[in-house]
């Protein structure tokens, strides 16, 4: 089973969908509650935390077996794993710290085949259960639903988006925003009038040349302005660690505000 690239319609209009990160927990389990929460794709973070190769290939493979997209973010350009987040089954590699358009190239190379990159030809894979199939179908099908999305995170990286989303082989820009924040200047300041043009010219970056534009990190009341009203198509909400502190927090102040009512006399 493959997954169609989210490139943006030419008409301008896409479908919104909303993501959770896994940073922690790495059981293929993790997945099926993702989706019954109701998101639309998930992200293994192999960035940060423990999370590795294992774990994503077993929640990349549930993601198969569900019809749910589950995407790998790797370290960087220089990963020895972004073609093996692929050839394990993930939809699409999410890669951060691409800075300029050597690094995109550099992430092209690695997860497209000939005649576009030099990615080797794995073996039977699990995208398509594992059946073989003849060389030059393996590497069509796998190119047209494979997705590799380059992440912008810095002030060099901004200066350069356009040639990055340029970049034939790259299917979408996503903005780590804290990352970027930090980059330009403006560690925390996420409400910041800058941020928001840095935003807009990635968004823009995107739309020209025909990638997805998505977004993590942001807080929920920034969501609209900074991602569906510049045609986010992939955002990651939050991360399962927030999700449980913030919502577990919640949970634990109106439950000890109603004990309070109640045992007042």
């Amino acid at each position: 089973m493959i997954f169609a690239a989210s490139k943006r319609p030419i008409d301008g209009h896409a479908t919104t969908d909303y993501g959770l990160a896994f940073c922690l927990f790495g059981k293929a389990e993790a997945i099926l509650l993702a989706r019954g929460a109701g998101f639309a794709f998930a992200v293994v973070d192999m960035e940060h935390g423990p999370l590795g190769i294992a774990e994503l290939g077993q929640m990349a493979a549930v993601g198969q077996a569900s019809r749910f997209p589950v995407y790998g973010r790797v370290t960087g350009p220089g990963s020895p794993d972004l073609a093996r987040v692929l050839d394990c089954g993930a939809a699409g590699v999410i890669v951060p710290h691409v800075d300029s358009p050597d690094d995109a190239r550099r992430i092209v190379d690695a997860c497209r085949f000939r005649p576009t990159g030099s990615r080797a030809l794995p073996g039977p894979l699990p995208t398509f259960d594992y059946h073989s199939l003849p060389a030059e179908e393996l590497c069509t099908r796998s190119d047209t639903g494979t997705q590799v999305i380059a992440m912008i995170e810095s002030a060099t990286a901004l200066d350069t988006v356009e040639e990055i989303a340029a970049t034939p082989g790259i299917d979408g820009l996503m903005i780590g925003s804290n990352d970027l924040a930090d980059g330009l200047g403006l560690r925390g300041q996420l409400r910041h009038a800058d941020f928001l043009t840095a935003c807009m010219r990635i968004a823009a970056a995107a739309r020209t040349h025909g990638c997805s534009y998505g977004i993590m990190g942001l807080p929920s009341d920034l969501i609209q302005s900074h991602a569906v009203d510049l045609g986010a198509t992939l955002i990651v909400a939050t991360n399962e660690t927030n999700l449980i502190i913030d919502g577990g927090a919640r949970l634990l102040e109106e439950v000890r505000q109603e004990t309070v009512s109640r045992a007042l006399p």
